[in-house]
């Protein structure tokens, strides 16, 4: 293929082109003007230097300033951070450094956040007795033999140490409990058939297993772990020894073995003085 010679006519600059490229447009390597490539001279010398003429139907293309760029890359985001790092490491490199421990500290925070569970609410601590579970009063349901123990009555009620801090007697009701006033941190009731104290002053109650409905009723009582009152009434299939002495000073003193079917196997013997208070009267705290 021949080549020739062409200038500009826009800023005057040379260009080379094969003869193949005549009237084609091309552009101008220095001002970028749309050119349309003349005919090469057929005869004579082929570095003579023609003019191209300037394509008027051709775009000039726009300026860097015009031109609209599309949505970047995740790939141009990051070649865009090459600029400053280069100059960071050109400053001796420590402020690359500390710019990438700030990075690697936010990247670590971030992971741990990820990773990390759900806060959990605290677990309520629940009602531990500061009372422990006595070792000389054994949980039988045979209570004809059973054996109450010397000094205040003591148990285990739904797995805890028992201790009876109170005993009141109020109505047909005899309740043994441990905590301050209002619903017992432990202890139980058991409702007995009669109508005033002096009735069961020298009265012995005897229940076995197998004992009819009309039994007393018992009515187990402890806290749970929220520290909320549970309650567990037993009709029937439960074991108690209950031994009423004399009254005075407004007490009625008394003995007792009872163990409950449960299944923490509650139980609790020895002396109580119960408070003797009419039906209607409230319960005072200590």
């Amino acid at each position: 293929m021949s080549e020739f010679k062409f200038a500009c006519p826009v800023c005057g600059q040379h260009i080379t082109a094969d003869a193949s490229a005549s009237g084609t447009p091309l552009e101008c390597p220095t001002c970028f003007q749309i050119l349309i490539v003349p005919h090469a001279p057929e005869f004579g010398d082929r570095k003579l230097v023609l003019t191209a003429a300037k394509a008027t139907s051709a775009k000039k293309p726009s300026s860097p300033a015009t031109v609209r760029e599309g949505p970047k890359s995740a790939l141009e985001h990051f070649k865009g951070t090459l600029i400053p790092i280069s100059l960071l490491l050109a400053t001796g490199g420590v402020a690359l450094f500390l710019w990438h421990g700030e990075i690697n500290t936010l990247a670590n925070k971030l992971a741990d956040r990820a990773t990390r569970s759900p806060a959990k609410a605290p677990t309520p601590a629940g009602f531990h007795s500061s009372y422990p579970v006595p070792d000389n009063v054994v949980w039988s349901l045979n209570p004809t033999n059973a054996t109450i123990p010397g000094g205040e009555v003591v148990g285990s009620i739904h797995g805890h140490g028992f201790r009876c801090e109170r005993a009141v007697l109020k109505g047909d009701r005899l309740s043994l409990r441990q905590g301050a006033a209002g619903p017992p941190d432990l202890g139980f009731t058991v409702t007995i058939p009669a109508k005033r104290a002096e009735e069961l002053s020298g009265k012995a109650i005897l229940v076995s297993p197998s004992a009819p409905a009309s039994a007393p009723r018992v009515v187990l009582r402890w806290k749970d772990d929220r520290l909320e009152p549970v309650t567990q009434h037993f009709h029937s299939g439960y074991a108690m020894k209950l031994m009423f002495g004399r009254i005075a000073d407004g007490k009625i003193y008394g003995r007792i073995y009872i163990a409950l079917p449960d299944d923490q196997k509650s139980f609790a013997a020895g002396n109580f003085e119960a408070e003797v208070t009419r039906p209607n009267d409230p319960i005072v705290g200590k």
